[in-house]
C-alpha cells in the first residue's frame, strides 16, 4: 500500500528535504546580503575616516604618521588624545576637574575626540561581525543543500 505521496512520485523522506534544500538557499541569499552590507559598511566607516584627514599623531606608540582609516589606526589615535588630554589636565579626567578650571574644556573636546574615534571601532567591529557571519551564512546554505542534493531531492 502507498501513500498519497508516494503515489504522486516522491517520498515523505524526499519532501523534508526540499524543506532543507529550501532553507538552504536562503541562508546562501541571506548570507550573501549580510556580508555585502558589511564589506560595504566597512567601506564607508574607512572613506569617511579618511576623509576628515586625521593623521595620527607623531607620538604615538603605534601607526605615528598614518591616516586614520582603519580601526586600529582610530584606537591608536584616541588613546594619543587620552596622553594630551590627561597631560594638560595634570593627569586628572573631566569629571575630576573644577568646573572653573580653564583646561576643562580642552579635555571635554577630548573626551569627545575619543568618543567619536571609538564609535568608528565599533563600527568596523560590527561591519566585520556582518562580513563574517554572511560567509557563515553562505557555508550554511551550502551544506544543506548539498545533503538534500545528495539525497536526489534538488
Amino acid at each position: 500500500m502507498t501513500t498519497s505521496v508516494e503515489a504522486r512520485g516522491g517520498t515523505t523522506e524526499g519532501r523534508g528535504l526540499r524543506g532543507v534544500a529550501t532553507i538552504g538557499l536562503l541562508l546562501i541569499i541571506f548570507g550573501a546580503i549580510m556580508f555585502v552590507a558589511g564589506v560595504g559598511t566597512w567601506v564607508a566607516v574607512a572613506n569617511e575616516l579618511s576623509a576628515e584627514n586625521i593623521t595620527v599623531s607623531e607620538d604615538a606608540s603605534r601607526f605615528a604618521g598614518a591616516t586614520v582609516d582603519t580601526p586600529w589606526e582610530a584606537y591608536a589615535q584616541a588613546d594619543v588624545i587620552n596622553k594630551h588630554a590627561l597631560e594638560a589636565s595634570g593627569g586628572k579626567t573631566y569629571a575630576q576637574l573644577d568646573r572653573n578650571d580653564p583646561v576643562r574644556a580642552t579635555v571635554m573636546n577630548a573626551s569627545f575626540l575619543r568618543a567619536s574615534l571609538f564609535t568608528s571601532v565599533v563600527a568596523f567591529g560590527v561591519a566585520f561581525m556582518a562580513a563574517a557571519l554572511g560567509v557563515g551564512f553562505i557555508l550554511a546554505g551550502w551544506a544543506f543543500r548539498r545533503v538534500a542534493r545528495r539525497a536526489d531531492v534538488v
